[in-house]
């Protein structure tokens, strides 16, 4: 009955966290227990550790995105394959991806980097349709490579290593970005554009312009993944890293600025934990009713096998991510899915990747795909003409998807590796 209420909450509109919220404190108070072992749960979930390292990777997405950080990033990835056939999508492709990763927000992806790539994709002669369709698609592509919110989200919803969820969805994060590369490479050799010729010395140039921030991702995955760091001190250095090379190295975010982008930052954050907070409160009730035994249950009598399982999955998982952000998808259904996934064999790593996959995708999907409305809004463009510009990219991302879904290996190989190393 809590879930049929919570259901309901969500559809006429009610907030995600109250309906949450009081769908858990209905079942506490339906089972017969106190409802105040809702807010013990809360209480719970903050003393996971890993739970520090959203603010301050959030902080420092912020710190990044608001400083000259993604000019510098478009300037060095130009430098390097702007000479390619296609090459001002394929930067735009890997510009994009680097900064959701960081930002952790298709969105702010979107809104910060749009006006920067889509009139350098028109200057380069890419049709309008083409061009569109690359931003508005190319906004969340970064949400499976480390350290993207997501995947943290993720391992605490379901109980798995950070460090195994990074790595496993690195190559297929990869493999997005080479189908859709390869695809720019296509388009680039049918229009009439201006090589720009590769030159060492704007290599370097560009790259003495962002020598500070360039070794930053690599140090802090290195050290998580070699074990030296835990997640939440590779945060933190990230964190104050990116407050030092901005403010008073770069000197590209103000003092005054600063408050703003942490409030700004911070902002985010709270909403994240109060939807997380009751979440965690709300799928330990469903649990406590035994909901997962009983869907499977169900779904058992018409599924028989983990091929047709995983088709349906997509299949809801690509609603689900144009009808939720990616925050609350995860808190919310993830407690739901786990247990049935595990008992068609499905490794959690595994269902991970092809859980935020599935999102990353649904951002796009029409008709209320989330990147639709944002760019409609950046570009002021029809949501119509939007959707249909994505098309040819979301059935491009959709095979990707398939490769990841039916190809465990794609997304388990690396954590194999790492674990099997230290």
């Amino acid at each position: 009955m809590s879930i049929i209420l919570a259901l309901v909450a969500i559809l006429i509109g009610i907030p995600l966290f109250i309906a949450l919220s009081g769908g858990a404190i209905f079942g506490y108070h339906s089972g017969g227990m106190e409802i105040s072992l809702a807010a013990g749960e809360i209480a719970r979930l903050s003393q996971n550790n890993v739970l520090i390292s959203i603010p301050l990777f959030t902080f420092a997405g912020y710190l990044l995105s608001e400083s000259k950080t993604p000019q510098r990033l478009v300037r060095l990835i130009r430098a390097s394959l702007g000479w390619l056939p296609g090459g001002m999508a394929i930067v735009t492709i890997v510009v994009c991806s680097i900064f959701t990763a960081l930002t952790g927000a298709s969105g702010v992806t979107i809104v910060a980097m749009g006006g920067l790539l889509y009139p350098a994709l028109r200057k380069d002669n890419y049709p309008e349709s083409f061009s569109l369709g690359l931003v508005t698609t190319s906004g969340s592509l970064g949400l499976l490579f480390p350290p993207a919110l997501p995947l943290i989200l993720y391992a605490i919803a379901a109980d798995v290593g950070v460090s195994d969820i990074f790595a496993a969805g690195i190559l297929p994060g990869f493999l997005m970005l080479i189908v859709l590369g390869t695809y720019s490479i296509y388009q680039g050799t049918k229009i009439k554009q201006e090589k720009v010729p590769f030159s060492w010395k704007e290599l370097k140039d560009a790259f003495l312009g962002i020598i500070f921030e360039f070794p930053l991702p690599f140090v802090v995955l290195g050290g998580i993944f070699s074990g030296l760091l835990a997640v939440s001190e590779a945060a933190a250095i990230t964190a104050c890293y990116c407050l030092i090379i901005e403010v008073f190295v770069y000197r590209d975010i103000s003092f005054k600025k600063l408050g703003q982008v942490t409030v700004k930052a911070m902002t985010m954050v709270g909403a994240i934990l109060i939807i997380m907070g009751a979440s965690y409160a709300f799928s330990n009730v469903l649990i406590d009713q035994d909901v997962p035994s009983r869907l499977f249950e169900v779904t058992s009598q018409f599924i028989h096998n983990k091929i047709t399982f995983l088709i349906l999955l997509n299949c809801f998982l690509l609603l689900v991510g144009c009808m939720l952000d990616v925050y609350s998808a995860i808190m919310l259904v993830v407690p739901l899915i786990l247990p049935l996934a595990a008992e068609y064999g499905i490794d959690p790593v595994h269902l991970g990747i092809i859980f935020l996959a599935n999102l990353q995708i649904g951002y796009c999907t029409p008709p209320v795909g989330m990147n639709l409305f944002i760019a409609s809004y950046r570009f002021k463009e029809p949501m119509i003409k939007l959707a249909l510009t994505t098309l040819p990219f979301l059935g491009l991302l959709i095979i990707s998807l398939l490769v990841i879904t039916y190809w465990p290996s794609l997304s388990l190989w690396l954590p194999g590796l790492i674990g099997g190393g230290n």
